[in-house]
């Protein structure tokens, strides 16, 4: 249970930082770039929405886990990546518009 819960912080770590990469890669004009490190976080969230619902179809097979600070971490680490890559998404269009 551990080693998919780090699975489900590892990935939204990564998603994060892509998507503040393609904030940084926009700002500086090169939205090619941007483009790409949005689509690599994309990826790299639906990596740890597996990982995500990997943890709740145990819990409806009965498996429950057990809650720890690491799963709510786990948690709000992912929440807050989505709410990154959402922003991440607007900026770089209001980067686009402004030059």
């Amino acid at each position: 249970m551990e080693e998919i819960i780090l699975q489900l912080i590892m990935h939204s770590g990564d998603a994060r930082s892509c998507a503040m990469e393609a904030i940084q890669s926009a700002k500086s004009g090169d939205y090619e770039k941007a483009k790409c490190l949005l689509e690599e976080s994309a990826d790299k969230l639906i990596l740890a929405h597996n990982a995500q619902t990997t943890l709740i179809q145990a819990e409806a097979n009965g498996n429950k886990a057990e809650f720890s600070l690491l799963l709510i971490h786990a948690q709000d680490h992912l929440m807050s990546t989505i709410t990154v890559k959402d922003l991440a998404e607007e900026f770089v269009e209001i980067y686009k518009r402004i030059r």
